[in-house]
């Protein structure tokens, strides 16, 4: 079985949107290799293998260098070629950004911004060489708007949306494709653990995780330049932060962020 699957790779894949994308490449005739910052990787990979995939789970924490640069170790001992990677892991962080503490920024950037770079070099220069390969930036619909209350997550998405499309210019031409990701508000426990579940974002109604993860895969496997995951009024919302000033942006999205508490 294993010799007739692609290999995939997927970064942040313990729990949620990662490991709903997990499943998605499971289903459609990959393997997975999946990195986690906790023992929830192994209770995803048993999952994966429940899908009649093969799952290579890889327990690291993706704001040290080491860590990134173990899991990227542990996809090439696999000694498979690399077919799609995806860039998934970061954390997010809401709260007036006066009282937030510097560490948790500082965490948060490593994670989502530096552990994005050092990924993404190694993928690039892994297939590069075998002339295909196909890579999704997870960045988030915070990428087209201010986000006070998550002044430094939006910011790193920002940097994400931006990198993804810089890099998928680079390599065209190649058979090296790049897809960058931007997931509306989805049904997972990301703004519990950001800290925001008294905030209206983080009560509100949410996109269905699977139709997000669906939405993203097939982006990826029709080499899309951009994708905004979730309903029709999620991809409206997108449309209209293209034509609405900053200031307007940042006040209608302060008023959804701010903790209620």
């Amino acid at each position: 079985m294993t010799e007739q699957r692609q290999l995939a790779m997927i970064t942040g894949a313990s729990s949620g949107l990662g490991l709903e994308l997990a499943k998605q490449f499971a289903q459609n005739g990959y393997d997975i290799a999946l990195s986690g910052s906790s023992e929830r990787v192994f209770e995803a990979a048993e999952t994966i293998r429940g899908l009649g995939a093969e799952a290579y789970p890889h327990q690291a924490d993706a704001a040290e260098y080491k860590g990134v640069e173990s899991f990227w170790n542990f996809v090439k001992e696999l000694d498979r070629p690399l077919e799609a990677a995806v860039l998934n892991v970061g954390i997010g962080l809401g709260g007036p950004f006066a009282e937030t503490k510097l560490e948790d920024e500082l965490r948060l950037i490593s994670i989502n911004i530096s552990g994005t770079v050092h990924m993404a070099k190694r993928v690039v220069q892994h297939m590069l060489p075998n002339g295909r390969g196909k890579i999704m930036v997870v960045s988030s619909i915070a990428a087209t708007l201010p986000t006070p209350y998550e002044t430094v997550y939006g910011p790193s998405k920002a940097f994400g949306f931006s990198f993804a499309e810089a890099l998928r210019e680079e390599l065209r031409g190649t058979g090296v494709n790049v897809t960058a990701f931007l997931p509306g508000p989805t049904d997972t426990n990301f703004h519990d653990n950001a800290g925001m579940g008294s905030s209206e974002i983080g009560s509100s109604e949410k996109n269905d995780k699977e139709l997000v993860a669906r939405q993203g895969f097939e982006a990826l496997m029709n080499n899309v330049d951009q994708v905004v995951g979730g309903d029709e009024k999620t991809k409206q919302e997108a449309e209209e932060n293209r034509r609405t000033p900053e200031p307007e942006k940042a006040a209608r999205h302060a008023e959804r962020a701010r903790p209620r508490d």
